[in-house]
């Protein structure tokens, strides 16, 4: 009978377990008192320590007063998360741990040099060669040593405040060296402000002094190039070429204006007078006073002919005489006309002269406006130069003469301060009596009991039989020789294959009988004849071999085959040729390897090192991911995997939603489950599923198993074995591997 099912055949009498406990009270109590007593003792013989504590606050110290010119309170600088604990690891240096330690001569102390009083079990310790001797240590590096051991710097979190705690045996110094370390950290900073204040001096002095020569010279070069370039500057701050260019511009726009107007205006009194159209359509004409004179007669003449034509005829001698008077005040009009046109042609002519004038002036000034820019833009680049240095010269004379008057006063604020000051403490932190004498009594008591507990269990008088549990012997059967099953085997022997609770008890009868011949025959005489031949034993058992198996899963359309090996690795080679054998005939085929050890897909992919069903329950990979080819058929194979067992067992319930979905990909899923009991398998169990029994040898291991399948709900069982099978290209399944 195998662990397991022996196992699963008793339970934990959980009155008699805890009973264990008051029976042995007494020995309990008294080895927790022993315990407490010891505990008491050591917090007795302990040697006192004495804890404090300094707090420093990371500021800016700087004030509105001492604050250079050109800053604000919003320009300090701020330290940081980094910055703060940058300072907790200068606070803890190895400098500053020297300077206290030499200020408060630690090393003549027995508490942070152990080579100054050194007790007899260290020296026995270090004669023996158990311990490293401490002289051979510096006697600095040992204070250093003890100083770090006993030292705590920390920074509160999300604050700039620094706490510096130190231990020590003796209550003054616990308060001192903390109070010494803080001193230590805040001159040191300020002598490092000292040193980069007078670093800043030193390198800003020959800076200003060749700063100064160099405006010199820009402003040389600036003055000299002015005077060489003859640039006259006129108004508005531009160069008096261009300032003539621009005037002269506007001139010939007015005249180009002015000549276009009188041309304009004298063409059009010239075809006024050549088409004898009015001229009172021209306001040049119309503006002059001799023809307003005229026509102003003209009206007066028109009014008098048309006052005497009343009276008088047409012929009337002073009607025609008015009338020639009225012609010629017409042919003075139209030759005043003529003037005025011949005085605009001439005020034309004349534009066009100054218009020409103006023009050659413009273009003398362009070329000198274009040698005037030219000399302009290099006499910008040398006046840029020079002013780029003055600025710089005047920004390194001020930050100069701030330093200067920092260094003479000598005043540097730190950016920290000790706003608390560690003093001597009045009560040890350690030890604490009442503490640990009654973690000491609680943690014996739970231990002791702990103990009691686990004799008891171990000792096998908390156990006790389970309900329904069965006990048989079952004598070790020797496994038959192979054999080829004959050819002419019809079809209903291999659904008679499944055993129920009848073939079970022939199981158990031939285990039992197996050695006697006569038991043999008889068993041969109860088997079933199929023509002449007789069926051997084994048949008679429900016993079958894979192609039969095969056989049967084919024609029967299973979609899931459970496979149970109760022997372990060995039998898991039925699963295996089961598998290859169902996929050599064309269906897309499955193998689930659920052994503990993989003993069905390691001979299938060479390896274990591929993904598998742990990493799928995992939730480490994907289907893709764990579904392998097998290298030897065309069969797939989802390996145990690679994920942790424990962590991928805490997903089982996901077995069904999986095996679910590989039935719905494949036309057969097989899984090989190992020596598994039957309620490890109900998880697997669904529609159209098949269970087989893999056996090597009808020993008590196998019969118990097929016992507690048939008893658990499943009565068609099949009993199948690798032995005698031969797949061309595949090992022959031997006794340590599944193929």
């Amino acid at each position: 009978m195998s662990v397991q099912s022996a196992a699963a055949d008793v339970d934990v009498d959980l009155r008699q377990l805890f009973a264990s406990l008051a029976r042995n009270w007494l020995r309990i109590l008294v080895i927790a008192l022993v315990i407490t007593g010891l505990a008491l003792a050591l917090t007795w013989l302990a040697t006192p320590h004495y804890m404090a504590e300094t707090r420093l606050l990371i500021e800016t110290r700087e004030s509105v007063y001492t604050r250079p010119d050109g800053t604000n309170n919003d320009d300090r600088p701020i330290l940081d998360e980094e910055g703060v604990t940058s300072q907790v690891e200068v606070i803890s240096s190895t400098d500053i741990l020297k300077q206290v330690a030499q200020k408060l001569n630690l090393s003549r102390l027995p508490e942070f040099d152990e080579a100054a009083d050194m007790p007899v079990l260290s020296r026995l310790l270090v004669v023996a060669g158990l311990k490293s001797d401490p002289s051979e240590i510096p006697p600095e590096e040992r204070v250093l040593k003890t100083m770090r051991e006993k030292l705590n710097v920390y920074r509160v979190e999300k604050s700039r405040v620094i706490v510096i705690e130190f231990s020590s045996e003796n209550p003054r110094l616990a308060a001192e060296i903390p109070n010494a370390i803080a001193d230590a950290y805040i001159s040191v900073q300020g002598n490092a402000k000292t040193e980069s204040n007078s670093a800043a001096t030193d390198w800003l002095a020959p800076e200003i002094a060749d700063l100064t020569k160099r405006v010199k010279d820009a402003e040389a070069k600036v003055a000299s190039y002015r005077a060489q370039s003859d640039l006259l500057m006129g108004g508005n701050n531009s160069v008096l070429a261009t300032q003539q260019l621009s005037e002269l511009s506007s001139e010939l726009s007015r005249v180009r204006a002015n000549r276009a107007s009188a041309e304009a205006t004298a063409d059009s009194v010239r075809r006024a007078l050549q088409n004898g159209g009015s001229l009172d359509a021209v306001p040049e004409v119309l503006s002059s006073e001799l023809i307003q004179r005229l026509r102003e007669r003209q009206v007066e003449l028109k009014t008098n002919i048309a006052d005497l034509s009343t009276s008088l005829l047409d012929n009337h001698p002073r009607i025609r005489a008015l009338r020639s008077q009225l012609a010629d005040l017409d042919r003075q009009i139209r030759n005043e006309a003529e003037k005025i046109m011949k005085g605009l042609m001439t005020q034309a002519q004349t534009a066009q002269a100054r218009e020409n004038q103006l023009v050659a002036d413009v273009n003398t000034l362009k070329a000198a406006s274009a040698r005037a820019g030219d000399q302009q833009v290099e006499l910008d680049a040398l006046q840029r130069e020079a002013t780029a240095q003055r600025q710089l010269l005047e920004s390194y004379l001020t930050r100069y003469r701030e330093a200067s008057s920092r260094k003479d006063s000598n005043y540097l604020p730190v950016d920290a301060r000790v706003f608390s000051r560690a003093v001597a403490p009045s009560e040890p932190y350690f030890p604490k009596t009442l503490p640990i004498i009654g973690a000491a009594f609680v943690g014996s008591l739970l231990l002791m009991a702990i103990v009691t507990l686990l004799q008891e269990l171990f000792s096998g008088r908390a156990m006790r039989p389970a309900a329904g549990a069965r006990f048989e012997r079952i004598e070790q059967v020797a496994m038959p020789v192979a054999r080829h099953e004959p050819a002419d085997i019809e079809e209903a022997d291999v659904e008679g294959a499944g055993i129920g609770e009848a073939g079970l008890e022939e199981f158990e009868d031939r285990a039992e009988t197996e050695a006697e011949p006569e038991a043999a025959a008889a068993a041969q005489a109860t088997a079933p004849a199929i023509g002449e031949d007789v069926e051997p034993a084994r048949a008679t058992l429900g016993e079958v071999d894979i192609d039969k198996a095969v056989e049967k899963l084919i024609s029967s359309g299973t979609a899931r085959a459970i496979f149970v090996s109760p022997e372990g690795d060995e039998a898991a080679a039925s699963a295996v040729l089961v598998a290859r054998e169902i996929s050599d005939a064309g269906l897309r085929v499955l193998l689930l390897d659920l052994t503990a050890s993989g003993a069905a897909s390691r001979p299938m992919l060479d390896s274990g090192l591929f993904p598998g069903i742990t990493n799928l329950l995992a939730s480490e990979a994907q289907f893709s991911d764990v579904i392998h080819p097998d290298l030897y058929s065309d069969c797939h194979v989802i390996p145990v995997g690679t994920a942790d067992p424990v962590r991928a067992m805490r997903a089982a319930d996901r077995l069904p939603i999986i095996m679910q979905s590989l039935t719905t990909a494949y036309d057969l899923v097989v899984v090989e489950c190992g020596p598994a009991d039957p309620q490890s398998i109900s998880r697997l169990v669904g529609e159209g599923t098949e269970v087989f029994l893999s056996m090597l040898e009808p020993d008590d291991e196998v019969a118990q198993a097929a016992v507690e399948l048939i008893e658990s709900g499943y009565p068609d069982l099949t009993l199948v074995t690798p032995i005698g099978h031969e797949t061309p290209g595949t090992p022959v399944p031997g006794r340590r591997s599944a193929a």
